[in-house]
């Protein structure tokens, strides 16, 4: 607990209102209101501990809403403001006095809940299967979502083999004499709509030289509910999974972005539980382990990639580096960040459903800038940004391909003949 008992409020002391952040924040640039960027939305929340504020302001309720919670603000700031721990804490005193809208809830029922959320996936998959979302994606609330499920189908791949582990044998490259073993966190939205790149994951492990080990019992990471102030349901999920992965040394691999960031900040969460603290110490995006392993080279790919670093890895994670090297491990494609790799996309979790004309508003800059020349593949490594990203390019009628960093790796060693 931070001084005094304050939670998460205290991290937001250093705040000395320079501005620093208005330009890295998506709403204010998208806006230009000042209660839509960070220091704006500090001074409401410093009113809302204090009391000078209810949690029933509406001014308060608006423009907290309307905040991504992508962070873009921390390292930009001279003082290193905490302003993600702030910005949870005052939603979780707002969800004490207001519970989430119905929608939310039911999108939460329908993502996280495995009682409901694997019926509720496996009718996305055959949906998605028909070819119907593709048909119809495009803009407008209902085409866009659909744009949003097409985009979550393995390119060019089976439903079946999209849900495949495979085998992956390691033919040539530098495999280390004694493989290492790790665990996937397979999560809810990833293992639902994203169980390709689960497989492409242990593919290109498995070809540097890591085996993965499968746990039972894991479930959510809570992110969602985190996001949304349910505190209590995120604490929940966070308990399941460290007892779940249990006291090993291995590390714990994660290919979403907006996961790992939750999975590490289980020390935090948890209130400083020892056993929390270990297990967040050993979470890693599957880009670092990758990327500290080499990873072995496949064969060339003849392909313009453009890479966008998703918010909860760049930002929370501060992993910038790892990704790159991860496609820089394919020969022949060339390779750029995008022009404002570092801005939100506009995703962020239930965001695009809760606010989606603003969640349009920040999209439309960093797509006008990649369709001035479309590359053939856009790499992200979170499934929100892959879906938002995705649905965009569709509405666009764009021909990019949205994948994750790892499918990329995947194809360059599948056509170097490394798997069987």
């Amino acid at each position: 607990m931070t001084p005094g008992g304050r939670g998460g409020f205290a991290a937001l002391d250093n705040c000395v209102h320079c501005g620093f952040c208005l330009q890295a924040c998506p709403t204010f640039l998208a806006t230009g209101d000042e209660a839509d960027g960070p220091r704006g939305r500090i001074a409401l929340m410093r009113a809302l501990e204090q009391g000078e504020l209810t949690p029933e302001d509406p001014g308060l309720l608006y423009h907290l809403d309307r905040c991504l919670g992508c962070r873009g603000c921390e390292p930009v700031c001279p003082s290193g403001v905490g302003y993600g721990a702030g910005l949870e804490a005052a939603r979780q005193r707002l969800s004490e006095r207001r519970a989430p809208t119905l929608l939310a809830r039911a999108a939460l029922v329908a993502m996280t809940s495995p009682a409901v959320s694997g019926v509720v996936y496996a009718v996305a998959r055959a949906v998605r299967a028909s070819g119907v979302p593709g048909a119809l994606a495009g803009w407008g609330r209902m085409r866009f979502a659909m744009g949003m499920l097409a985009a979550t189908k393995a390119d060019g791949r089976s439903e079946a083999d999209g849900r495949s582990d495979g085998q992956a044998v390691q033919e040539s490259g530098r495999p280390p004499d004694r493989p290492t073993a790790v665990s996937l966190f397979r999560g809810c939205v990833m293992e639902g709509l994203f169980s390709h790149v689960h497989a492409a994951t242990i593919r290109t492990l498995a070809v540097n030289g890591c085996t993965v080990v499968e746990v039972p019992g894991q479930v959510c990471c809570g992110a969602l509910h985190a996001h949304a102030g349910l505190h209590a349901a995120a604490q929940a999920f966070a308990r399941a999974n460290v007892a779940a992965f249990g006291a090993g040394e291995e590390p714990i691999v994660v290919n979403s972005a907006g996961c790992g960031a939750q999975l590490k900040a289980y020390g935090t969460l948890l209130d400083g539980d020892p056993r929390a603290m270990r297990f967040a110490a050993r979470v890693r995006d599957v880009t670092e382990v990758l990327a500290e392993r080499g990873p072995a080279p496949g064969a060339a790919l003849p392909l313009r990639v453009a890479y966008d670093a998703p918010c909860h890895l760049l930002h929370a994670q501060r992993v910038a580096e790892p990704p790159l090297a991860v496609l820089r491990a394919v020969p022949g494609i060339e390779l750029r960040p995008t022009a404002d790799s570092a801005q939100c996309c506009g995703s962020a979790g239930l965001y695009g459903l809760l606010q989606p004309e603003l969640s349009r508003a920040v999209l439309a800059p960093k797509l006008a800038r990649l369709l001035e020349a479309p590359p053939d593949v856009l790499a992200t490594g979170n499934p929100g940004c892959v879906m938002q990203l995705g649905a965009g390019l569709r509405a666009s009628h764009a021909r990019t391909r949205v994948q994750h960093p790892v499918e990329v790796l995947d194809s360059s060693y599948r056509a170097a003949g490394f798997y069987r």
